[in-house]
């Protein structure tokens, strides 16, 4: 999951306004770290790029991002990020508006709300400062699990995200607001939370239940350069003629190019007919020029999760000496063995919280619970990271979250949920 705020070194450049008047506001955030997760900074340097070419100018563009990637010591092209094989460098001009330890859920619903007097002296101190005349589009890209999507050290609920948008809307923020959401279980954060009369119109790359797809396998780099969904908006976005192109229409090339999961829409359907321009930018006084069409590669879609074992077994396909072979067999195993140990702790957790065995075999079984235990679950997760798994270091725990949901909505008290944590999780420790 990432959140990106982007600020331009060229920024004289002017943007079209709202048809009706106001001005184009963006906030670009990835929200995860290490070279693992490249493509997600990749994707939100990608669609800074998008947002500055097209003519947002950088003081309305604020970039949220750990920026660990560009300069990692595993990049064979340090200082260059590319969104796919062969392409350019979309990290280059990029604003550092929140980097490292800032890339927080707090600091990003701050600058969400404009709140400046909690972001000053952090980071660039940039904060939203639309008004009820401006359109504001916001992408963020990161990992996710029911009801909350992932940063570094922690992670934001539906809920909290909810009632920022709210908070924006009541406070006349914006005229109208896109938001497209990149992240495992994503519809799930729009899912029975969006409203449908605030004037926001939501995608989400999965629905509620289901991963989201890395895409782009690069041997140089022995990553995922890209996301699927991310990838097919921006690429649309790069080649399209931005002043004609609705929504909506990009909302169909994405879902019917985005093959592996099922992706979504949300909030105001009212807003489809609007086109890209009014949220993605336009210069006033330069022609928009579409990119050529990009060269048809294997796109190589993954379920996220899988991210990390699937780059494991082709590194092990490609391994030249016997030595190199046995240390790739040997991470490999224990990514397996790291997984049945989550599996193993997280039943036991369930079956020592339940009331009986029955109750037990519902709430590991069902993936498709609605959350409305907001409260229980928000409090079981952070202490489920705390106490068992943080999910920046076992990040497929956040497979198995479902459970908290069903332990919630089954109407178990929260302390008991976090007492049978305390209790699996040390003597596992």
């Amino acid at each position: 999951m990432i959140a990106v705020l982007v600020m331009s070194l060229l920024g004289a450049t002017l943007a079209l306004p709202p048809r009706d008047g106001g001005n184009h506001w963006a906030v670009v955030v990835a929200g995860s770290n290490g070279w693992g997760n490249y493509r997600h900074q990749a994707d939100a340097c990608h669609a800074y790029q998008i947002l500055h070419r097209n003519g947002i100018p950088d003081d309305r563009i604020i970039v949220m991002m750990y920026d660990d990637i560009a300069n990692n010591e595993e990049n064979p092209t340090p200082g260059v990020i590319i969104n796919r094989p062969n392409g350019t460098d979309v990290y280059k001009g990029v604003p550092k508006d929140y980097n490292s330890e800032d890339v927080t859920p707090e600091n990003f619903l701050n600058v969400l709300k404009g709140n400046k007097e909690a972001m000053a002296g952090i980071g660039s101190g940039k904060v939203l400062q639309s008004g009820p005349e401006d359109n504001v589009f916001l992408f963020f890209t990161d990992h996710g699990a029911p009801n909350l999507i992932a940063f570094p050290e922690s992670e934001l609920h539906a809920k909290d995200l909810t009632d920022a948008l709210q908070y924006m809307h009541d406070n006349n923020m914006y005229k109208n607001l896109v938001f497209y959401l990149e992240a495992c279980e994503s519809g799930s954060m729009f899912h029975h939370h969006l409203p449908k009369d605030i004037n926001i119109f939501a995608t989400s790359a999965a629905n509620p239940h289901e991963s989201s797809y890395a895409c782009y396998f690069d041997e140089k780099r022995e990553t995922y350069l890209g996301d699927l969904y991310s990838v097919k908006w921006m690429e649309d976005s790069d080649t399209e003629d931005l002043k004609k192109e609705t929504l909506q229409r990009q909302f169909k090339i994405v879902r019917h190019e985005t093959n592996t999961s099922h992706v979504r829409e949300y909030g105001d359907m009212s807003m489809k007919n609007m086109t890209l321009l009014q949220f993605q930018g336009g210069k006033m006084n330069v022609p928009l020029t579409p990119l050529p069409p990009y060269p048809q590669v294997p796109f190589d879609a993954v379920p996220a999760p899988e991210v990390k074992l699937a780059v494991l077994q082709r590194r092990l396909k490609v391994a030249r000496t016997d030595e190199e072979r046995s240390e790739i067999t040997d991470l490999i195993k224990q990514e397996f063995a790291d997984r049945q140990m989550i599996r193993d702790t997280v039943e036991t957790i369930v079956r020592k919280a339940a009331l009986d065995e029955d109750q037990a075999d519902r709430m590991l079984k069902d993936r498709t619970r609605d959350l409305t235990a907001h409260d229980c679950y928000k409090r079981a997760v952070s202490h489920f990271r705390r106490r068992c798994f943080t999910f920046n270091v076992y990040e497929h725990a956040l497979r198995h979250l479902y459970t908290l949901v069903n332990l919630c909505e089954e109407g178990l008290p929260v302390d008991r949920i976090t007492g049978v944590m305390d209790q699996v999780c040390i003597a596992r420790n």
